[in-house]
């Protein structure tokens, strides 16, 4: 899976949770959850979850704590389907 298809699959996530829709269509890596699309904290939980059944990975409280922006999302969906 390529980047790109990864921060695709992403965005399908994210999108139901979006508050700032104009952010959303410029999502890139250095967007942030909270702060550019205006998620809120209950939500982040929900897009974890939700990142885990569509990787089959299993993301642990740290690394969701860290899951603040598409970078650091690309970064902890990577390294968990590297340790499968």
């Amino acid at each position: 899976m390529t980047q790109t298809e990864i921060i695709d699959t992403l965005k399908s996530i994210v999108k139901p949770y979006v508050q700032n829709q104009q952010a959303f269509e410029t999502l890139d890596e250095k967007t942030d959850f909270v702060k550019d699309l205006q998620i809120n904290s209950a939500n982040l939980v929900d897009i974890a979850l939700d990142t885990e059944d569509a990787f089959g990975i299993e993301i642990d409280n740290e690394s969701m704590q860290r899951m603040l922006t598409v970078e650091a999302a690309l970064s902890i969906i990577e390294e968990k389907r590297a340790q499968k």
